[in-house]
């Protein structure tokens, strides 16, 4: 089958499906904010969310409206009638219609079993329940998409009804006919064998999928609809949703552009995956998932020395597609177990010398550091600080002198933290008094307030995670700490790591290269 002139539709429930995820929760400007971020994307179809549910979906509809999107139609998610009620009379269907966007996506019972223990009706009835529901929206002009939920499951039990429930949608006027695996307990020859019954049976019509990852199979059973034949692909950014989420668009949509040569978006476009991937983590306010493909910080990040000697020969060695494609940046990470064309390879990033000499003194440091409890995987900020160190370039935009940090506790009153910072900054003494909710937070009001007259960039930067991690816990309270600060400016995000057996300390080294090497940052300008 020649896969490359075919487009299969992207439609994305990420503002619906996976707003049902546990933990996430958007705000109305979240969900304008991801639609627009969507639309630049190129994503078909937007499911804005469940209409009849909330009135914050009904104002994201009425917001949305106003917006003139790009590429995206915005799609109004509702349920067939109930089986009490009419057609005219039905909340959800009014409150689809009230929506007033251009396509709609009705949800229907197809496994008899739901149809007699759930709705209590019969199986005839139901037939009607979904016809008439999709007349409905048809006749007020809304491209209407049928999601036959629970269709595998059902398939399985009943094929000969659940194929009546999909013809029933069909002959009332369905635009898509897409196939649900809720459950999300199939597994991909399962999904391909049913998926090719139903393409056969419906070969005029255009064949979704929607597939949840109870299995851990979401991307692989919707690639395995997509070979036999559907067209129209439901998922999520980041596979959030439901239980054990939704099919990851992030995932999908390189695995069929790049691997099946199926058309999704333009390779544009596609360069925009880890941006977009990055963005809606954030404002779902989740931390990122490192290992995550194609987008993930570590999904191009390599640690063995053998694997980073091949890689600077041959990128193709050890890595199954340009990182660049979706865009996202190719690493070499430093520890024990680096070896020089690690360092290597940092040094082209870096547009420092190759020099076989300099590698091998610092991976001699870097061994020797995390012989102590240090690491530079999170940290680059940090390696780049410690090997201009080693060359003899590094000049220090500030000294400390000393810094001073109380604790105090009040009854009734809560906790008060300063931080005293007393600084050499070329000729001047800077001597600034910070409050914070803690002691790190207190230090790194009162160091960037004693450096903003004389960097003034450090105003654009800020901290956005700190971690501690034990390094020797058998040392009980003796014990060394290793704090990771992340940090980022408009630009670019960056890590800076500490280490002592103090926490206040440790955390005062990463502030200390966080801050100094956006100075550095902002002179190399």
């Amino acid at each position: 089958m020649d896969t490359k002139k075919q487009k299969i539709k992207l439609y994305d429930t990420t503002l619906r499906d996976g707003m049902q995820a546990e933990g996430i929760s958007f705000s109305l400007e979240d969900k304008i904010a991801i639609a627009r971020c969507l639309d630049e994307l190129g994503i078909d179809y937007i499911e804005g969310g469940y209409s009849a549910s909330n009135p914050k979906d009904m104002e994201f509809f009425s917001r949305i409206r106003e917006l003139r999107l790009k590429n995206a139609k915005i799609v109004a998610f509702g349920s067939t009638r109930r089986a009490d009620s009419t057609v005219s009379d039905d909340a959800s269907l009014r409150a689809i219609w009230e929506c007033k966007t251009a396509a709609a996506t009705l949800v229907g019972k197809t496994w008899d079993m739901h149809v007699t223990d759930v709705l209590k009706c019969s199986l005839d009835e139901n037939l009607k329940i979904c016809s008439e529901s999709i007349e409905y929206l048809k006749a007020k002009g809304v491209e209407t998409f049928f999601d036959a939920e629970h269709f595998y499951d059902g398939y399985k039990r009943n094929p000969a009804y659940s194929m009546k429930v999909l013809q029933s949608a069909a002959q009332a006027g369905a635009e898509g006919l897409v196939l649900c695996d809720t459950n999300g307990g199939c597994l991909p020859e399962e999904i391909y064998q049913i998926t090719l019954d139903v393409v056969k049976e419906f070969s005029g019509c255009q064949i979704g999928i929607h597939v949840h990852n109870d299995s851990d199979c979401a991307t692989a059973n919707t690639l395995a609809a997509v070979r036999a034949g559907a067209n129209h692909v439901q998922g999520t950014i980041n596979g959030i949703g439901e239980r054990c989420g939704n099919a990851n668009l992030c995932t999908l949509i390189p695995n069929l552009t790049f691997k099946m040569g199926f058309e999704t978006l333009s390779r544009e476009k596609l360069k925009t995956l880890t941006e977009v991937s990055r963005f809606v983590f954030e404002i779902a306010n989740v931390t990122p998932v490192m290992n995550m493909p194609y987008v993930g910080e570590s999904a191009f990040a390599h640690k063995a020395g053998l694997h980073v000697n091949a890689l600077r020969k041959n990128k193709q060695t050890y890595e199954h597609l340009d990182p660049e494609s979706v865009g996202n940046e190719r690493r070499f990470l430093i520890s024990e177990l680096s070896g020089k064309s690690n360092v290597l390879a940092k040094l082209e990033k870096y547009h420092l010398a190759k020099d076989a000499e300099l590698a091998q003194k610092i991976l001699q440091r870097v061994q020797e550091l995390e012989n102590n409890g240090w690491q530079f995987e999170a940290a680059d900020a940090s390696f780049e600080l410690l090997v201009s160190k080693i060359m003899g370039t590094y000049k220090p935009s500030f000294e400390l002198v000393k810094y001073h940090v109380i604790a105090e506790q009040r009854a009734g009153n809560g906790s008060v933290t300063e931080a005293t910072v007393k600084l050499r900054v070329g000729d001047k003494i800077e001597l600034v008094v910070g409050e914070g909710d803690g002691p790190v937070n207190a230090l790194d009001g009162a160091l960037r307030k004693s450096l903003d007259k004389h960097y003034p960039g450090l105003k654009d930067m800020h901290l956005f995670d700190y971690k501690v991690r034990v390094v020797n816990a058998r040392a009980g309270t003796a014990a060394k700490v290793r704090v990771i600060i992340e940090s980022r400016d408009k630009n670019s995000i960056w890590g800076t790591v500490g280490v002592s057996e103090n926490i206040i300390e440790a955390s005062w080294l990463a502030l200390v290269d966080s801050v100094e090497y956006k100075i550095q940052k902002d002179r190399k300008k």
